[in-house]
């Protein structure tokens, strides 16, 4: 895969994003592992999901040295490498601070399967991060983060947000979604007195396997593409 190719795919997974409510002005970022084992590429840092082009991202190294594109990179790289070095299967890394899951964050509830959302991330909780809500600036709050994850589908962030991995950057897109629908679900069932029932472990396994399989999260993800292209080729703040 060249630099061009994993760049324009990168560039549709942030609109993609973008288009499913998951902006947070210039904050958060989508990572792709580089094919050459060179870093992380990601969007450099001063734009925003829904302003991001091929031409506005870089190659961060593990050592946070900028290899190629132009612009400043983001403190946080190290959440993107270290989960990277952790997990050789991850292709791609994506840290959001979407509301609903963050909020969900500051709770000390178990999340539920009450819809499909929440099935990939149950083995048998999702896992917290409570070493810090500070920004993660360093190797060492990076790894920190990459051993709470484990082997996980993602993991919340207490007082900060919430990161997800995926083979793919497909997968790990369609993460992001779900998580927040999940956690936005969770929380108005509570707002609401509940929830009394959700799937059992038997069913989040079915599920597993049936509803989250990978032709049905690239579904997911070529409808929120066709969105965030259509969107883009209409604001005017993107180029």
């Amino acid at each position: 895969m060249t630099d061009d190719s994993i760049s324009k795919q990168l560039a549709q997974a942030y609109q993609a994003l973008a288009f499913a409510g998951q902006t947070d002005m210039v904050w958060g970022h989508v990572s792709a592992r580089d094919p050459g084992g060179r870093g992380a590429w990601m969007k450099a840092a001063p734009w925003g999901f829904e302003e991001i082009t091929a031409e506005r991202l870089v190659l961060v190294s593990p050592e946070g040295e900028v290899l190629a594109g132009q612009g400043r990179r983001h403190i946080e790289y190290p959440i993107h490498t270290k989960i990277m070095e952790a997990r050789p299967e991850v292709g791609a890394v994506i840290h959001s601070h979407a509301s609903a899951a963050s909020v969900f964050a500051s709770l000390d509830v178990p999340l539920r399967a009450i819809s499909h959302d929440a099935v990939p991330f149950l083995d048998p909780d999702i896992p917290r991060f409570a070493y810090t809500g500070n920004l993660v600036r360093d190797d060492d709050t990076g790894a920190r983060l990459a051993e709470s994850l484990g082997e996980a589908a993602g993991a919340l962030m207490a007082a900060h947000g919430f990161v997800v991995v995926g083979e793919t950057l497909a997968v790990a897109v369609m993460r992001a979604v779900l998580l927040e629908r999940a956690c936005r679900n969770h929380l108005t069932a509570l707002a609401a007195g509940g929830p009394a029932r959700w799937s059992d472990d038997a069913e989040i396994a079915e599920k597993r396997a049936l509803v989250w399989s990978m032709t049905q999260y690239q579904a997911g993800y070529d409808y929120l593409v066709r969105g965030g292209t259509a969107a883009a080729s209409h604001d005017p703040m993107t180029p």
